[in-house]
């Protein structure tokens, strides 16, 4: 399917990286953390514990959802308060986590890929998570970084995909989005009025009865192909 595609907003949890190693990560350093500047937090929260607190913490504050950071925040004062622990520990435990977060190894594709269609178009990231591009050293790819916490609103809110049209200056129907979640990414920029692309690594089948991805590739290479390929022919055919 070819059509015009001016710009691209891309997901970055389990698009650009994954995720998982990242959340493992984060309970392995906090805990050792902890385990220097809070023995008692430690004790009354190992691992499990403090992965159960964090989801009750999310249970409880849905209002939050579109700012993980402070979800984050709220699970460690928690934490350091039903341990009797010291307040002034919250910022410093809230750094290690935010350094940990921000220590992502992306997929193999990923980077090359993201060279080619930041050639391309330009390229912003939309993302419910709280990365730092700036931190883990891939801005310079990308016109901006948009994310929930900043807009106000998660995806699949129409809000956050419209938000990034207006500032990428492109209408809703020439910017594509490019993510692996079946209904924040393909779903809400679909709703929104974009185009959508599936970055379907593991080989999931597609659920939605009625929408449809407009494009589904396995990885971003595949994409970056796919942009040169429809780019290619659009210019040769404004040169004709």
């Amino acid at each position: 399917m070819n059509f015009p595609v001016r710009a691209i907003t891309l997901d970055l949890d389990d698009t650009l990286w994954p995720f998982a190693p990242i959340g493992a990560r984060i309970e392995q350093v906090l805990h050792a953390w902890m385990l220097e500047h809070s023995p008692p937090t430690a004790a009354r929260f190992p691992i499990e514990a403090m992965r159960a607190l964090r989801e009750q913490v999310f249970a409880e504050h849905p209002q939050l959802i579109h700012d993980l950071s402070e979800l984050r925040r709220i699970t460690l004062r928690r934490a350091l308060q039903e341990s009797g622990a010291d307040a002034a520990l919250l910022e410093p435990a809230y750094e290690i986590f935010y350094a940990a977060r921000n220590q992502v190894e992306c997929y193999a594709d990923s980077l090359a890929a993201l060279e080619r269609i930041a050639a391309r178009v330009p390229v912003a990231a939309v993302t419910n998570g709280n990365a730092d591009l700036e931190r883990i050293g891939l801005s310079r790819h990308f016109a901006f970084q948009l994310g929930a916490r900043e807009h106000g609103a998660a995806k699949p809110e129409a809000s956050i995909f419209h938000a990034a049209c207006q500032r990428l200056g492109v209408p809703h129907g020439e910017v594509l989005h490019v993510g692996d979640h079946i209904e924040m990414d393909v779903i809400g920029a679909a709703q929104a009025g974009l185009r959508s692309c599936w970055i379907n690594r593991e080989a999931l089948a597609w659920t939605h009865p009625t929408l449809r991805p407009d494009l589904e590739f396995t990885d971003l290479t595949a994409l970056a192909d796919w942009l040169d390929a429809t780019h290619h022919h659009a210019t040769e055919h404004a040169a004709a």
